[in-house]
């Protein structure tokens, strides 16, 4: 979900690209040990590509995904889903299509799941 700027939006495509390479979970991970805050360049273009390299990826395949656009639209998508659903926001979970907001203790998920389960016919 892409709900903090232009550095949000890149990165989220920037995943994607590296999904393409089957490495979104590195670069996921490595994008959290890297964020510096909203929009303060952390997240340029340059440095995604950078964090590619980091990683051991095909840079070139990835800076041409990236520098596309290919993914924008989608991530877009998403991140409009997820506002239809009431998400604004991240930590957020859905629990049989109602969205919990935050980070949560698991007495909370226990307490929703097992109302959800109580309600099946």
């Amino acid at each position: 979900m892409a709900f903090l700027g232009p550095e949000s939006q890149w990165a989220a495509e920037a995943s994607e690209c590296a999904a393409d390479q089957g490495r979104f979970w590195d670069y996921h991970d490595l994008l959290y040990a890297r964020q510096k805050g909203e929009n303060q360049g952390a997240f340029s273009k340059e440095n995604l590509k950078g964090f590619a390299g980091e990683l051991g990826m095909d840079v070139e395949a990835f800076a041409a995904c990236l520098d596309s656009g290919k993914y924008a639209s989608q991530v877009q998508a998403d991140t409009a889903f997820a506002r239809s659903l009431g998400i604004s926001g991240t930590p957020a979970f859905l629990v049989n299509g109602r969205p919990v907001m935050g980070a949560q203790p698991f007495e909370i998920f226990q307490t929703l799941i097992e109302a959800e389960l109580s309600n099946r016919p």
